[in-house]
């Protein structure tokens, strides 16, 4: 190749990137953008519309459902069982009869009572008469009285101990398996079966000690349970009174109805409970701030482009925050293509209506 063929194939290239740089700018503008803006295709974009809204800041923690009312059934005497007058598993009422001890023994020692208590109320009377006459004196009648009380309260005693031979239901409620059989020898230590009282159930649970301020009697606290995807409600009725020193927290239970019984005492359950509220916050979807070194920001859509906001965040629900600073009501906060963002981005949004939660 000659050296003038080299010269003119040179010149041609330069002439030929000269005009990609040139061409572009003075080519005339459409509607005031550049031919390089306007082949940027518009990215489709959702977006929610800042408004003030109720938001409640939750904390979760674990609890467990115990019965109103729990006893285990025992004799409070010893003795032979008899008679069990249960079916395991039931509903049993108040001052229903369970068990029957064998009470031979106890009606003998009754009716000797009984006896001595008439012998004696003959005797009082006599002692009465006499002293009455003069015949005796105050001393031998106060004698005759004093055995006759004496008397009395061992023919209480008796008719006490007769009583307990018969174990009765202290409330209504559902008796649990039995673990005894007729025949067995019983004593105060025997445990007979369990009774729980659960048309009502209590949840306990634990906070740390920066949430005690938010027990109050009269609180409500919500929770699930495994096995159903139903939300329970309970009223807070009582707070323990001191911080547990090894894990710094608190104790409190709350009440929940259960008419249908199907919360069952020892179940785990899944706590909420209210520890802040905001009637009036700017929120906006937790997936919509993009944390940075230092700072947050997020995009919002000024003028059919992504602009970004510097903001600073407060209290948080399951899917909303709150933005404290560099929002105001009526902004339009692109919701999703968040990593595809960036400055000055032509998009084309699409308002969504804000998911209800239940805060709102």
């Amino acid at each position: 190749m000659s050296k003038s063929t080299k010269t003119t194939l040179w010149l041609l290239v330069a002439a030929v990137a000269l005009g990609v740089l040139v061409i572009p700018r003075l080519w005339p503008s459409r509607g005031g953008e550049s031919v390089a803006d306007a082949v940027v295709e518009a990215l489709e974009v959702e977006t929610v519309i800042v408004q003030p809204r109720r938001l409640v800041e939750r904390f979760s923690t674990v609890g467990t459902i115990r019965a109103d009312e729990w006893v285990e059934i025992t004799s409070e005497i010893s003795g032979i069982l008899e008679e069990i007058h249960f079916r395991e598993g039931s509903r049993v009422a108040k001052d229903q009869l369970l068990v029957q001890i064998d009470d031979d023994q106890l009606i003998a020692e009754r009716d000797r009572a009984r006896h001595r208590v008439e012998l004696a109320v003959l005797g009082e009377a006599r002692q009465q008469s006499l002293l009455d006459q003069e015949l005796t004196s105050q001393q031998d009648y106060d004698l005759a009285l004093g055995q006759l009380n004496v008397l009395r309260s061992e023919l209480r005693l008796a008719e006490a101990r007769l009583e307990k031979a018969q174990v009765r239901a202290p409330f209504t409620g559902i008796i649990g398996l039995r673990s005894v059989s007729r025949g067995a020898a019983l004593t105060p230590q025997t445990r007979i079966a369990t009774l729980q009282k659960i048309d009502t159930v209590k949840v306990e649970f634990s906070v740390p000690e920066s949430y005690v301020s938010s027990l109050q009697l009269g609180g409500t606290v919500s929770f699930q349970v495994k096995g159903t995807s139903r939300d329970y409600e309970g009223t807070i009725y009582a707070v323990e009174p001191n911080v547990d020193r090894e894990t710094r927290s608190l104790r409190a239970r709350a009440r929940c109805d259960n008419p249908e019984r199907k919360l069952l005492p020892g179940a785990f359950a899944n706590v909420e409970l209210a520890v802040n509220e905001i009637e009036d916050a700017l929120t906006v979807p937790s997936m919509a701030v993009i944390p940075e070194l230092g700072s947050k920001k997020l995009f919002v859509v000024e003028d059919g482009r992504a602009v970004p906001r510097l903001v600073e965040t407060g209290i948080r629900s399951d899917t909303d925050v709150q933005v404290t600073r560099g929002l105001e009501a009526g902004d339009h906060v692109i919701v999703s293509a968040i990593q595809q963002l960036h400055s000055g981005l032509p998009v084309e949004e699409k308002t969504v209506a804000k998911k209800a939660s239940n805060d709102a």
